[in-house]
């Protein structure tokens, strides 16, 4: 089978090799998946780069912590050759080898059925970034969020999570404040639904005040760090911020003022680890709830041979919207 193995060569260092690789190293699992498509996130790059991020265990690795295909065998009965299926997550790429390769071996456990209406190479536009998207709305809405309590912001609006969210949410009739650090991505994030644009700069900065004006109904928050503290003290009383990354950084330089006073919700989203029943029901609403034609201009072609370029970029914040592999080039 041809796929991506990341090697370390006598430096220590890992190295990305694209060729044939028996199949007889697949390791131990329920389901044999022939590959159709992957994708790339931002854990992929961390996989790809020369000390795997620290992700990585043992090598030679195969990363892609994504992949949709077709079952080619299965010892589980859930399972029967011809069903098509995706994976996002359960590790599998860092510490298991993953969806880099034109076949995949692993649990059942860990696979959910591809809802009718959805293709593999769509469902890979959707990923782990989607799917995480799918699951912060899924909490807001949960936590009372609805159209008409106001605009809902979501910030590092160009990248996968939130790319996808932007359109979501767009799709079920919210007004999107999307924050970028980019200008020349306005064109697309409002091409998504954002129905404005709200520059890095104004929210980058912190501020003494713990409270400031009560302006989001809620937020999908991929940055972090002190953003994520400024938008805290802006969100109205008793809304809630979806937390799904820290691109800003992992400290939260913020006060438990509006938390107290405002009655604000820090949702964690955990993608990694998701129960089966919450997984089939994110990608229900992925079917239904996420406008195929905007998750199309997201989509940006690659093979396994870009892998190693694009992984790098995505580390330095360069690859906007989703980028879908085809495992065969």
């Amino acid at each position: 089978m041809r796929a991506l193995v990341m090697e370390k060569g006598e430096d220590g260092l890992a190295k990305a090799r694209v060729g044939e690789v028996s199949e007889d190293l697949l390791p131990v699992g329920d389901v044999t998946v022939r590959v159709e498509f992957s994708t790339l996130n931002y854990k992929d790059g961390l996989c790809l780069s020369a000390n795997g991020g620290g992700l990585v265990r043992n090598y030679p690795h195969v990363p892609g912590i994504d992949f949709a295909g077709v079952v080619e065998a299965s010892t589980d009965a859930r399972y029967a050759p011809g069903d098509r299926v995706v994976l996002t997550g359960w590790r599998v790429g860092e510490v298991h080898w993953g969806g880099y390769a034109e076949k995949a071996r692993v649990k059942a456990d860990w696979l959910v059925p591809l809802p009718d209406g959805i293709s593999a190479r769509q469902a890979m536009a959707v990923g782990t970034a989607g799917f995480t998207s799918m699951l912060a709305v899924m909490a807001l809405e949960d936590h009372g969020l609805t159209p008409e309590k106001g605009e809902v912001l979501v910030t590092g609006a160009a990248g996968g999570v939130g790319s996808v969210a932007v359109a979501i949410l767009a799709r079920l009739g919210y007004q999107v404040a999307a924050v970028t650090g980019r200008p020349e991505t306005a064109d697309y994030l409002t091409s998504l639904g954002a129905s404005r644009i709200v520059a890095r700069e104004e929210l980058a900065e912190t501020v003494k005040r713990p409270l400031e004006t009560e302006t989001w109904a809620g937020c999908v928050d991929a940055v972090g760090g002190a953003m994520l503290a400024r938008v805290l003290g802006q969100m109205k009383y008793g809304a809630s911020v979806a937390a799904v990354g820290l691109a800003g950084g992992a400290a939260l330089p913020a006060t438990v003022v509006p938390f107290l006073l405002r009655g604000v919700n820090l949702l964690g989203i955990d993608s990694v680890m998701r129960p089966y029943e919450d997984r089939v029901r994110a990608w229900g609403r992925i079917a239904s709830d996420l406008p195929m034609d905007k998750l199309e201009a997201m989509i940006r072609p690659a093979g396994l041979s870009d892998l190693p370029e694009l992984g790098a970029a995505i580390l330095k914040g360069g690859v906007q919207g989703r980028v879908v592999v085809d495992v065969t080039r």
